[in-house]
């Protein structure tokens, strides 16, 4: 992966967050948390990757499937950002 500096810090930022959402899982299962409980922390630690997944999806079509000189008129744009809307849609 190729991204510019702010893009980076923001999925390691999102991995972060990630990783300790998952060990708050742990710690729930461990200290014999309630069952309800533990499936609200194993599907907030889903959505977080599913955010992840998405947003790693986003900036590849942005970087890889959209020519940087092309104007948010043309036809390409406007498909590759309909595209990024049912990914946000779908795992978002």
């Amino acid at each position: 992966m190729s991204h510019v500096a702010a893009e980076k810090q923001k999925l390691l930022n999102r991995l972060k967050r990630l990783k300790g959402q998952v060990d708050a899982l742990e710690r729930a299962v461990s200290g014999d948390v309630e069952c309800a409980r533990v499936l609200q922390q194993a599907t907030a630690c889903r959505g977080a990757l599913e955010g992840f997944i998405a947003e790693v999806i986003e900036d590849h079509i942005r970087e890889h499937m959209i020519e940087p000189d092309l104007p948010v008129s043309d036809p390409k744009v406007q498909a590759a950002e309909e595209l990024v809307a049912i990914v946000r849609a779908y795992l978002r």
